[in-house]
This record gives C-alpha cells, structure tokens and sequence, in this order.
C-alpha cells in the first residue's frame, strides 16, 4: 500500500508526511456537489473552493465580487461530497484585509458552518497578525503569493510576479513570513520555476503551484480550465485534460435535434 492509499482522510499531518517523502500533492477546485464527488472519488488530494467561482461559475471579470455568503454556500455543497480530500476555502475579497480581529472571526464563521478542513488567504507580510490569530485558534490556514487575483487592481495585470530580482527577493521574503506565522501550506501562482524552486526548498511546509513550475510539492488548477470548458481562458499553465466544451455542445445539439424529430422519448423511455 502506498503512502497515499494509508490516508483515510487528507490533513495537514498528511500533506506535510507527502512533502517529506517527495510525493506531490494534487489539488483541483470545486464548487458543487457533483465535481467534488467525482474529485474525492479520483483520489485527488485538496479541494479548493476558490474565490474563482466568481469567475468561471458566476461569469464575473474578477474574484472581487464574491461574497462570505457564496463561499459558504458553494463550500457547503462540497463538503457533503467529499470522504477523503482535504477542503480549503478562499476567504473572499474585503473578509480579511481590514483588521486580524474580522479575518479571525470571518475564518471561523467558515469553518463552523461550512465543515471545511482550512481556509486560504491571499497575501504576504501584511497579513502576517491575521494568520497568527487564525491558527492560533486551531483553523489551518494556506497561504498565496505571487499572482494574487484579489489585488489585481494593485498590480493591474495577470502577470507573472518575482520577475525581478527585488520583486523575486519579496515574494521569498513574504513566503518565509507565512510559513512563521503558523500557515501549513502556500499556494504559489505565476512565479519563474527557479523562484518556486528556491521557496520550497526553503520552506518546510508545502508549496502548491500554478504556473509556478515542476519543483513545487504539489500543482492546482481551475478544473473548468482542465476540463476544457472555459475555451475563452487559456494561459500557458493550462493543459487540457480534455474537451469537455466540444462534447457538451454536441450533447446538446443532438439532445434538440431529437425531441424536435421526435426521437426523443422513445417508447422504451416512456411511462
């Protein structure tokens, strides 16, 4: 039995024992019951519920709109799927930013009424205090740097971060604050691999990668975007692992083709 199959259930202790032994991590996100279920029965590790659902689920331009209320909604429906996998959730936009107190208390409405396992929050030494009081209170946290899709506006583009090297000393430098502040895995996002090579190697907590390269402990991506349903998205850290998109469309057309030809209900599939 492999050191996967012994976990019952994907913690923290459990990812920090696949980091050790160099398996890597597999993370996908989810927002409804169906794809979580589907996900937890593949075998796939973490589940997150992004604050990308504003996006790829609400048709959204950004993350930013996406409220407390959506999140615990959407996470609700995932944690009755899910057995094995371990479900983080994004704290959205404006839950944590202005002061530690209402990120703590915001992070524990999360996990009291959703049964999530952790929460993920965007950024680095700046939220240092609030990630101190939310483990401090027993709520796993993950972190996420590099591109960080809440502070677009900031940055005012999706490229990639740690370019240069005062920009690539800070997102170490932010990485290394996060790992002290008690957070058990980071989320690395759009980086140089030289860059998420060089945090992993010196953090002893996970790091999760997307488009971060192959050196990270383990990769996520949006499963819309793997799935290839989301044909109008397609940066270089996507590959599809199918077309779903293609074989919906056709699904749906012979679906109208046959209830207007009447080929649809048979007389097998009426009452």
């Amino acid at each position: 039995m492999s050191t996967e199959q012994k976990f019952k259930r994907i913690t923290t202790k459990a990812l920090e024992l696949l980091k050790k032994k160099g398996i890597k991590i597999t993370a996908l996100t989810a927002y409804d019951f169906i794809t979580a279920k589907l996900l937890d029965q593949a075998g796939i590790d973490v589940l997150l519920v992004g604050d990308s659902l504003g996006m790829v689920f609400q048709g959204n331009e950004t993350t930013l709109p996406v409220t407390m209320d959506e999140m615990i909604y959407h996470t609700k429906a995932v944690t009755k799927a899910v057995n094995r996998a371990m479900v983080v959730v994004d704290m959205p936009f404006m839950s944590y930013q202005l002061i530690a107190d209402e990120g703590f208390r915001n992070a524990g409405r999360i996990m009291k009424e959703t049964n999530a396992s952790a929460v993920k929050l965007e950024g680095g030494e700046r939220i240092a205090d609030t990630i101190k009081k939310i483990t401090a209170a027993g709520i796993p946290v993950m972190g996420h740097i590099g591109l960080t899709p809440q502070s677009i506006h900031q940055f005012g583009s999706y490229r990639e971060r740690g370019r240069d090297k005062a920009e690539a000393d800070e997102v170490l430098k932010d990485a290394k604050i996060i790992e002290e502040a008690g957070a058990f895995s980071i989320v690395l996002e759009k980086i140089p691999a030289a860059l998420a090579k060089q945090i992993t190697e010196a953090l002893t907590i996970p790091t999760i990668g997307i488009g971060a390269g192959v050196h990270c402990d383990g990769q996520i991506l949006v499963t819309p975007d793997m799935l290839g349903l989301n044909v109008d998205f397609h940066p270089r850290f996507v590959r599809y692992y199918a077309q779903l998109a293609d074989e919906s469309n056709k699904a749906f057309t012979d679906y109208i083709n046959d209830v207007k030809t009447l080929k649809f209900p048979s007389e097998d599939e009426s009452y």
